[in-house]
């Protein structure tokens, strides 16, 4: 062995040393010159950027956490430092697969697929139901959005608008009317 790899194999040797003895320098020294074999392996087993970018960190948190159980040696620490990243990797692919199996149980739920649509429908019904209030001349649009969206009484719709209560009551019921002949026209079309 040359001169100049037992330096080497003695600097090693000393930052794993370190390391152990919970040196936090040595830490960021060991994450500096093998992290991005770390991050290699990790991403060459996972093949996702993000993944394996968080995979590369929990891996230097985990080597910190359980460094008491590195032996220092030349060679152990890079080695101990793939054996985390295994892994840390199997559990990334043990949670991608828990997700997608709770993904497929969640599709496969008729009902599932029957909220989303009604979600849909009621999202779309009510945009259609705007629309047609917006379209309402004034002061009708404003009574009307006052009574539904805002759920005042016609009582206090007059008193907040400024105008007799038989008044509102008429805007409220056109309104209605109006609503219903443009929706029903809606319905149709859409058939």
């Amino acid at each position: 062995m040359s001169e100049v790899e037992e330096e080497q194999d003695d600097g090693v040797r000393s930052l794993a040393a370190r390391l152990v003895a919970g040196d936090e320098t040595a830490l960021e020294q060991v994450y500096d010159r093998w992290s991005a074999l770390v991050h290699t392996y990790a991403l060459r087993a996972l093949r996702d950027a993000g993944d394996a970018e968080e995979a590369t960190q929990q891996v230097f948190v985990a080597a910190w956490r359980s460094r008491h159980t590195l032996v220092p040696s030349p060679h152990a620490l890079p080695a101990w430092l793939i054996g985390i990243a295994r892994h840390k990797v199997s559990d990334v692919r043990l949670a991608r697969s828990r997700d997608a199996d709770r993904a497929a149980a969640v599709a496969a739920q008729p009902e599932a697929h029957a909220v989303v649509e009604a979600a849909d429908e009621e999202v779309a019904d009510r945009l259609v139901v705007r629309q047609a209030v917006e379209e309402l001349p004034d002061p009708r649009r404003t009574i009307v959005f006052l009574a539904f969206w805002e759920g005042l009484s016609h009582a206090e719709i007059a008193d907040t608008v400024g105008l007799p209560l038989g008044t509102v009551k008429s805007h409220v019921r056109r309104g209605l009317v109006t609503l219903h002949q443009q929706l029903e026209g809606v319905r149709r079309e859409s058939r």
